[in-house]
């Protein structure tokens, strides 16, 4: 191995060093945003002062059963955006919710507005599990 090589694989492991180091906070700041976006009502204790008193994502646990009884009532756009916060916190459940929503793939994502998107993209950049 030459030693540039040796050099641009120690400047990648240090990136993705560095940035899953700050994944934590950066996934619960965009899962807060997308709460906020989304409506208090669907996560933690369902109200506007818990988002805002809200120290990590297990303070913004998605309300599970209150989303699945609703689903049938949300826009499109909502059923899409919820259903893939969903997925991050549980996969089964999420998936199930983004079936009967009839996503079929990741460009079904392209019927999200711009912020809805963001907030998909940086919990996808930034999940370390749940």
């Amino acid at each position: 191995m030459n030693l540039p090589l040796r050099q641009e694989l120690y400047d990648q492991l240090a990136r993705e060093d560095a940035h899953f180091s700050r994944a934590p906070q950066a996934f619960f700041e965009a899962w807060k945003r997308g709460a906020e976006i989304a409506g208090a009502e669907w996560f933690g204790d369902g109200t506007r002062e818990g988002l805002q008193r809200a120290k990590s994502k297990w303070d913004l646990r998605p309300k599970l059963l209150l989303l699945n009884d609703a689903l049938g009532v949300l826009s499109s756009g909502q059923r899409m955006f919820l259903s893939a916060m969903v997925s991050f916190y549980n996969s089964r459940e999420g998936g199930a919710m983004l079936k009967r929503c009839g996503f079929e793939g990741l460009s079904d994502l392209g019927g999200l507005d711009l912020e809805r998107r963001q907030v998909i993209a940086d919990l996808t950049l930034n999940y370390h599990g749940w």
